[in-house]
């Protein structure tokens, strides 16, 4: 609960957790302990933290493995890329959610060929952050699949998210006109909020054909800059 600052109407956040309360913790006996400190390192970054929530995505309890692999999404580190993939297979969707999230963050090569096995194969929900994880990840390579996976997927946020991680990659890929046609053609799409995307993505890409596009759909369809910030 917040406390509320009635001079400056807004609440006062409270303080960040100790680190070295939440430490020794990550090896308490008892998974609520064990939840609690691996949520406090999704707010901490604190290297000493990581063996420990390496360990931690084998624990018996889903909501432990979650909270570890969205704590190793804020603590990145290379030593902990092969056991997040690993933990790909984990029956727990809300666990591979959180180690997609992660190996997004990771900026890690490794991390590429499991993330486009999850934006292909996985449930709703993981192919959802798959496809915005991959933009974080920053590696061109992921271009093509995104493509191809907007066009065979039928749920509107994941392409949505296929369109966000476009934006990302394609100002720095050298070969961007088939990535450049699939965003004008997403102005099209029958979810408003992939055209919306569609439409950032276009103007953070910069491609002199792909904004006259942008402008002729806007001035076809009487749009203005208040509907694609």
């Amino acid at each position: 609960m917040y406390e509320l600052d009635f001079q400056n109407d807004y609440p006062i956040l409270p303080p960040p957790p100790d680190p070295e309360e939440m430490l020794p913790l990550l090896c308490s006996d008892l998974p609520l302990e064990r939840m609690r400190a691996a949520r406090a390192f999704c707010e901490l970054e604190d290297r000493r933290a990581i063996p420990h929530l390496i360990r931690l995505l084998q624990d018996e309890c889903p909501l432990v493995r979650v909270s570890a692999a969205y704590a190793l999404g804020r603590n990145p580190d290379r030593a902990a890329v092969p056991p997040l993939i690993q933990q790909l297979q984990d029956w727990n969707g809300y666990v591979r959610k959180g180690v997609v999230w992660a190996l997004g963050n990771s900026h890690d090569p490794r991390a590429l060929e499991p993330l486009l096995w999850s934006l292909q194969h996985d449930i709703t929900a993981v192919r959802l952050w798959a496809a915005s994880a991959l933009g974080q990840l920053g590696l061109v390579a992921a271009v093509p699949h995104l493509i191809a996976a907007y066009r065979r997927e039928e749920v509107g946020v994941i392409r949505s998210n296929c369109v966000w991680s476009l934006g990302k990659l394609l100002p720095h890929c050298p070969d961007r006109e088939e990535g450049v046609e699939l965003l004008v053609d997403a102005l099209q799409d029958e979810d408003l909020g992939v055209q919306a995307d569609a439409a950032i993505a276009l103007r953070r890409v910069g491609d002199e054909w792909g904004l006259q596009m942008l402008g002729s759909f806007e001035d076809e369809r009487g749009y203005c800059d208040l509907v694609y910030p």
